[in-house]
């Protein structure tokens, strides 16, 4: 039996324990940051197979990274990332709870052959646990702190896999900017004394109308769009204050950052015509673009095909935008997507919600895990492959800039 087939059978051992996992974190949803039992599910699990579990690193509670060291003097090091975090009101919509149980999965098969087996290989195998992906809450962007924190100087690749309608094993995602922007004006009765009034809502509503101006002058890979969460309390009051709460998105941060400025632009001339004050407020960390490590993509894509499955391999241009692309601009990343439900359920729904719980959902996770401890596997022991993905990752193109 090679290695590969090795490792499939490991993750078929610990399959019906990943799936418990999903299922659990599935019925109980947390929200970004607030991700506690299901981080301790996670960390418990991978101490209990014989991980070295850190808790609550970069100063964010519900966070951990596990690793486990093997072989004589330095090897490379291969992280697998999980996330668990659901959406507001639609619990797990978009399959987090299976984004960790393959984590775990892929993690414990690859360090059971290796602690089992004399297999001559040395490096270090991390599981690291993200919270905050999903940009709903404040403060999002929890890959984003740990890059910043230095927890991935030293990591030679990163990978996780995604639930999604279709499996797939590049595609890219935007770089984004979120923002709250509130506006203050002066109170007056609407009717009696108008002209005494500095109307907040006016200018919020203004800054949608520049916005929907400036789209013409744009690439047609931004995307700029929100709510107005506060807009007065009631009609026969000027309200003196409201605010926005937005996203801006585009596929290089470069050019985000440009957006960026005139978004603000259009916001302070708005602000500017009803005579009200303006300020800005980032909601979560900067997201930027996912760079697909082209040789890290083949090899999955060749692991997922050993499966017995199909996999698309056409590049596929995202539309949204995950903290995975901060990862990506440091270490060699790849975000790959397994099929958990049919193409017509949309991202975000109750549909994919159900499916996160079905057994459709359990096969993906399984296939994601296989996939993710087989590539691990052969980077751990195959150093040519290790070179041609950091050549290709040092020729890419990489930017990460903050406003």
């Amino acid at each position: 039996m090679t290695v590969k087939q090795t490792v499939q059978t490991k993750v078929d051992e610990v399959a019906e324990a990943a799936w418990d996992i999903a299922r659990q974190i599935h019925k109980n949803p947390e929200l970004g940051h607030q991700e506690h039992r299901a981080c301790e599910l996670l960390s418990s699990t991978l101490e209990g197979e014989g991980f070295s579990v850190k808790r609550q690193i970069a100063d964010m509670e519900p966070s951990c990274s596990a690793e486990v060291s093997f072989g004589e003097g330095a090897g490379p090091t291969v992280a697998i990332l999980a996330e668990y975090d659901a959406l507001p009101g639609m619990g797990h919509a978009c399959g987090h709870n299976i984004i960790a149980a393959s984590a775990a999965a892929a993690g414990i098969a690859a360090k059971r052959v290796l602690a089992e087996g004399d297999t001559g290989l040395c490096g270090t195998l991390m599981v690291m646990g993200c919270p905050a992906e999903e940009g709903a809450v404040d403060g999002a962007g929890g890959k984003v702190k740990l890059v910043e924190e230095g927890y991935f100087d030293g990591v030679d690749c990163a990978m996780m896999v995604h639930p999604s309608t279709a499996n797939a094993s590049r595609s890219s995602s935007l770089a984004r900017e979120a923002l709250e922007i509130s506006y203050y004006g002066k109170s007056s009765h609407a009717a009696a004394s108008p002209e005494k009034g500095r109307n907040a809502l006016d200018a919020a509503i203004l800054t949608f109308n520049n916005w929907n101006a400036l789209r013409q002058q744009l690439r047609d890979d931004v995307r700029i769009h929100g709510i107005i969460t506060e807009g007065g309390k009631a009609p026969n009051i000027i309200p003196d204050f409201a605010q926005i709460r937005m996203y801006v998105r585009a596929e290089e941060v470069d050019y985000l950052d440009d957006v960026v400025k005139r978004v603000k632009d259009c916001a302070r001339g708005a602000a500017d015509a009803a005579a009200c004050e303006v300020d800005f407020r980032p909601t979560a960390k900067r997201y930027a673009n996912l760079v697909v490590n082209e040789v890290l993509a083949d090899a999955y894509a060749d692991n997922f095909r050993l499966l017995g499955e199909s996999i698309d391999d056409e590049f596929r241009r995202g539309s949204g935008s995950t903290d995975m692309g901060n990862v990506s601009q440091q270490v060699p990343s790849i975000h790959p997507y397994v099929k958990i439900a049919p193409e017509w359920v949309g991202g975000h729904s109750t549909e994919m919600a159900e499916a996160a719980a079905s057994e459709e959902g359990k096969k993906g996770m399984v296939l994601g895990a296989k996939a993710m401890a087989m590539t691990a596997m052969e980077l751990l022991s195959d150093a040519d492959l290790r070179a041609e993905m950091t050549k290709a990752f040092d020729c890419g193109s990489r930017s990460i800039k903050s406003t």
